[in-house]
């Protein structure tokens, strides 16, 4: 089968340990792109977060942002679908990032958003310092998250991150619980927090459907828990070989780790052969 669109998760599959697209990786999604292959980037990363990546690779599609929550236009700087967190909910789950102790960062319009510099956040801010000024992401300290809240237009999501793995997953368990949201593993000491239904596979699918093809014309990539919505769905699932045993278990097929270039490889076999 020739698949007709490429989604690619960041963090952890596209991107090796220091944030590098691979060059095999770059050069057969060129190839891909140049017999009319649709690339996607489906990542839980805010779009500000993307610059560099997207730009490296040459898009000229949206991006899935925020796990699944909106939908992103680069040449024009709009968003074209979402659905955002309710101001409301937003609040509540600052309440319970509060009495748990667990930092969150605020993604929201164009902007990520931190009350306290944690190591989540300095590590963010290290790695926008090496980036060239016009692909640094917007990473601001406020005073309040509450009122951040309040003024901004669209809440995207919360990355919660906290050093007790229990006290996060125990805190997950009651955002679902008690408020319904969703709650997914984008990293190995990260939830991310959003509202209810959204997902990357959803995101995704809603967006292939709208060009006229199937799910079943996706090879998708991805490492994560954020990543199987779509990694089930899609024609070809490909988990990576640092993806825990049970997202290896679920996807299609299991290639190396995104340190090897086994995304060139797919790529060659399925689509430019």
């Amino acid at each position: 089968m020739t698949y007709r669109v490429i989604a690619l998760d960041l963090d952890g599959t596209l991107l090796d340990r220091q944030k590098r697209i691979l060059p095999e990786s770059l050069k057969a999604i060129q190839a891909a792109r140049e017999q009319g292959v649709k690339v996607l980037v489906v990542t839980g990363r805010h779009h500000v977060a993307i610059h560099p990546f997207y730009q490296a690779l040459k898009l000229d599609t949206p991006a899935i942002c925020c796990n699944g929550t909106y939908l992103y236009d680069y040449q024009n700087k709009k968003v074209l679908a979402s659905d955002p967190l309710q101001e409301e909910l937003a609040q509540e789950v600052i309440t319970m990032l509060d009495h748990s102790k667990i930092h969150g960062m605020l993604y929201v319009d164009n902007a990520m958003l931190y009350e306290r510099p944690t190591d989540h956040v300095l590590r963010s801010l290290a790695w926008a310092e090496t980036l060239p000024e016009a692909q640094r992401p917007t990473i601001l300290q406020v005073n309040s998250l509450r009122e951040a809240a309040q003024e901004a237009e669209a809440i995207w999501k919360f990355a919660t991150t906290h050093p007790d793995l229990k006290a996060l997953k125990a805190f997950t368990v009651e955002v679902e619980e008690r408020l319904g949201l969703a709650c997914e593993w984008s990293w190995h000491d990260q939830v991310d927090v959003a509202k209810g239904g959204n997902s990357k596979g959803k995101r995704l699918q809603e967006w292939v459907e709208a060009q006229g093809m199937t799910m079943k014309d996706v090879l998708a990539f991805g490492d994560n828990y954020n990543d199987l919505s779509m990694l089930e769905t899609a024609g070809l699932g490909v988990a990576m070989g640092n993806a825990d045993d049970y997202i290896k278990e679920r996807a299609a097929r299991v290639i190396g780790t995104n340190e090897e270039p086994g995304i060139a490889d797919v790529i060659t076999k399925e689509i430019l052969q």
